[in-house]
């Protein structure tokens, strides 16, 4: 990885460091060109009243979203889903009410910061069938096949390696499992120096891939049925928009061509505690070999 592309990992993870330390002390993240406290294109207000009531504030003051992938995503009870970059967990406690005691929610994320916002969220929400990962989403410390659903919200336009996210997505889910997520994709005719023009990339608009590179990177990875449907607009050429996916039932696992796997047996098969709350349903996990990666949630 060249060192511009770890500065600019590393520029990601400050930022959203810093505005979990901005929820933890009583104050307001938001996502979007400029860290605002109200954007009507980012953030909390793109989820239902009653969702977010039903939520601990700190967990709805973190959200840092384009959109509500909880929403689209049509869960189900008992299955398992992964939020890619679940920040302060909004989206993971979401899940875990859809899903069930039967099911579970995993949320993924680099920022030790965010993590550890999100462990306080699920303990006052009660949620007892969550878990939090710290890891890249380049590099999901899952093992193959364990997946039912994948979301994740405004975070994939951050990545500087998106044909690595959506391989490792892929990977993860089980044949037949599928995709529902809310990130920021540019008009086709927008090139990336004009992308960059319109925002910064930790804003989530300057990384964006357009309509076009979206559907062909899933497509590379293996996914089938890609459907991108933008929502509304966060700057000019820029949308919010809902990008579904599913992996095919007769797919041939990633893991057998990509990874040894390691052995591994289970969900948490290939994954070490490194940090423990009160409730052991409520897990930090570190992969062996991951090191960090997360935007909004």
């Amino acid at each position: 990885m060249s060192e511009q592309t770890d500065d600019l990992r590393e520029t990601v993870r400050r930022r959203y460091a810093a505005a979990a330390v901005k929820v933890t002390e009583g104050g307001t993240a938001c996502c979007g060109p400029q860290p605002v406290e109200v954007d009507e294109n980012f953030g909390s207000t793109l989820y239902a009243a009653d969702e977010r009531d039903a939520l601990p504030a700190e967990a709805v003051a973190a959200s840092l979203g384009c959109g509500n992938p909880t929403a689209v995503a049509e869960l189900g009870q008992g299955e398992r889903v992964l939020d890619l970059g679940s920040g302060g967990g909004i989206d993971v406690l979401l899940s875990a009410r859809r899903v069930g005691p039967t099911g579970k929610a995993y949320g993924l994320d680099m920022t030790e910061e965010m993590l550890t916002l999100a462990l306080s969220n699920a303990a006052k929400a009660g949620a007892t069938n969550v878990e939090f990962l710290k890891g890249t989403i380049e590099a999901i410390p899952l093992p193959a096949n364990t997946i039912d659903v994948v979301i994740s919200n405004c975070v994939i336009n951050l990545s500087v390696d998106k044909p690595a996210v959506f391989a490792e997505t892929f990977r993860v889910l089980k044949p037949g499992g599928r995709i529902g997520v809310s990130d920021v994709v540019a008009d086709d005719t927008l090139t990336p120096e004009e992308r960059a023009e319109r925002g910064d990339h930790v804003g989530c608009i300057a990384g964006a891939l357009s309509f076009t590179e979206y559907r062909r990177g899933l497509e590379a990875a293996g996914f089938t049925d890609v459907v991108i449907t933008p929502t509304h607009q966060v700057a000019d050429g820029m949308h919010s928009a809902i990008v579904r996916a599913a992996k095919p039932v007769a797919s041939k696992p990633a893991s057998e061509t990509t990874s040894s796997d390691d052995a591994c047996c289970g969900v948490n098969a290939c994954c070490t505690p490194s940090e423990t709350s009160a409730d052991p349903a409520l897990t930090v996990t570190e992969a062996k070999t991951a090191s960090g990666c997360g935007c909004q949630s």
